[in-house]
């Protein structure tokens, strides 16, 4: 069966009501999906922004991704039309649209013991197949958090993983991941692009020749240039980042040298950052990306470099199959394939490990906080369900006039009667920075923030796009234009109808400070109370801005 045929079948069952359960037919139809007939001599898995998610979940794709115009600045319908995807499980997999409705008859996606199953099946056809980790993988949840991403590097080994780069690892603080690399065998971490402040001397392994079917391959690892800024700087105050370009395009003609017939980038710059890297340095023949948890099922092209990202949350797996000559790369072929659970039965190792490691604070994270009557997420540029969930507690919980969240783009979404448990609420605030805090700004000071952010964003040079989603802001509205310049994008900032003042002093909550000695209950104490005593979360409008040109 074509792939055409797979997603016009799928859409037909679906509009007789039939779901992915793997007893009827259309499952064994539908399993066709996962025989990818090997390609080439050497064979690249990548997983990236898994965020720490060890079981199955829910993740809607968003709706606005503002950019220009083409990928990964497609979403919905849009990005269908682009790739010529037609509605049906890989339309869900990929987009926003009807997302409540299609998860209840797809099911849940990704989860490390399905991903194990899909792993084995297709190492089995490719038996020397590198496994790829983008990074953002010991982050996202209370018991990667408790275990300071020791239950992710279990898994990580338990998978297969050959080769991992880092973004939200480095904020367990240097020393953490300094201990972690030495639990890590015989996973290798690379980074090119971290170096000590004061010498310039490499902190980790730049990068790694591997022969895959007599094929000598270099990967080379980009850790986020920006965690410096993101995060709090104290935690790693040894370390330098950045994009680091020169050093790239050094070790790039190095690995050549060396013999290297295909040289792949492992990064998480972003996938906007990836591709004007990709026109600026020669030699690399494929950035395996990720950061911008975008999902896009076929490669960009620029000049001889394929840029991909692959998603987040353990909802895909990248299949990129490269055949490789005496001259370099003459051909590809790419899958980026959604781990349906329903699709996919379990691996009995991995869940046996899952089990084990999660047991120690299984009846802590069931804790039934209130169940919500809407549909719960959190992606895209501006507010989602979730963040107006956190909103409405720092607001009501901190006696605040306005409320700050920040632009994660890490949590799985609850659909309408899903209960709200310590677990779920975790998935979106377990970081190690979680003080609360309660500040009085300016309305020029809350102007400035908005338009720092916003800048961040949506700067028309990706270099200076540091990551992220705009701020979450609780009880006020405002108007933005992507395109104007910073100090031009942020007007009409109002709270309840009433104009913000320059001047006046407005009482704002928040979360997640990157200075150093903040001080603060969790955030996750002052949701999970706020949630105790509502119980019941109606659907919750989401406060967009208005957009201007």
């Amino acid at each position: 069966m074509r792939r055409r045929d797979f997603v016009r079948l799928l859409a037909l069952a679906a509009a007789a009501g039939a779901t992915l359960r793997p007893a009827q037919s259309e499952a064994q139809a539908a399993a066709e999906l996962y025989d990818v007939p090997p390609f080439g001599n050497v064979s690249l898995l990548h997983i990236t922004d898994v965020h720490a998610q060890l079981l199955p979940l829910h993740y809607r794709e968003p709706s606005v991704n503002i950019g220009d115009g083409r990928p990964p600045h497609l979403v919905g319908e849009a990005l269908l039309r682009y790739f010529g995807i037609r509605d049906g499980a890989q339309a869900h997999a990929l987009t926003h649209l009807d997302f409540e409705a299609a998860a209840r008859r797809y099911g849940k996606t990704g989860g490390y013991a399905h991903l194990a199953t899909l792993v084995k099946r297709i190492r089995a056809s490719r038996p020397r197949a590198l496994i790829l980790d983008g990074g953002d993988s010991w982050q996202g949840s209370a018991t990667a958090l408790w275990t300071e991403g020791a239950d992710m590097i279990g898994a990580q080994q338990r998978l297969g993983v050959d080769y991992m780069t880092a973004h939200w690892e480095f904020t367990y603080g240097a020393e953490r991941v300094e201990r972690a690399i030495k639990q890590l065998n015989p996973v290798e971490f690379l980074a090119q692009n971290v170096r000590t402040v004061d010498f310039e001397d490499p902190v980790f392994a730049p990068y790694a020749l591997r022969e895959v079917n007599g094929v000598l391959v270099a990967i080379i690892g980009q850790a986020f240039p920006y965690t410096p800024i993101a995060h709090p700087r104290h935690r790693f105050a040894d370390w330098s980042f950045g994009i680091q370009e020169a050093r790239l395009q050094k070790l790039t003609e190095e690995a050549r040298a060396k013999g290297a017939k295909a040289v792949v980038l492992l990064s998480h710059n972003g996938m906007d950052v990836d591709l004007k890297l990709a026109a600026r340095v020669s030699g690399i023949d494929a950035i395996l990306g990720g950061h911008t948890h975008d999902g896009v099922p076929a490669p960009v092209v620029v000049g001889k470099t394929l840029v991909t990202n692959a998603g987040s949350h353990g909802k895909f797996l990248a299949l990129l199959d490269l055949e490789v000559g005496a001259d370099g790369v003459c051909g590809y072929r790419y899958r980026l394939l959604p781990i349906f659970t329903e699709l996919l039965p379990p691996d009995a190792e991995m869940a046996r490990y899952i089990d084990a490691v999660r047991k120690p604070y299984t009846q802590k994270l069931a804790e039934k906080l209130a169940v919500t009557q809407g549909m719960l997420y959190r992606r895209g540029n501006f507010n989602g369900s979730w963040d107006e969930l956190l909103l409405a507690a720092l607001l009501a919980q901190k006696g605040a006039e306005i409320a700050f969240s920040p632009g994660f783009r890490w949590g799985g979404t609850l659909l309408a009667g899903d209960s709200i448990t310590l677990e779920e609420l975790m998935a979106q605030t377990a970081i190690t920075y979680p003080q609360t805090t309660v500040t009085e700004l300016s309305g020029a000071e809350i102007k400035a923030v908005l338009e720092d952010v916003a800048d961040n964003l949506f700067n028309a040079d990706p270099y200076l796009q540091q990551g992220g989603d705009m701020v979450r802001v609780g009880a006020m509205t405002y108007a933005i234009a992507p395109r104007e310049r910073i100090g031009r994008r942020i007007s009409d900032m109002r709270l309840r109808g009433a104009p913000i003042q320059a001047e006046k002093k407005y009482k704002v909550a928040g979360w997640a400070p990157v200075r150093e000695g903040v001080e603060g209950e969790p955030v996750w104490d002052v949701a999970a109370r706020y949630l105790r005593d509502i119980r019941n979360i109606p659907p919750l409008a989401v406060n967009q801005p208005r957009l201007v040109g």
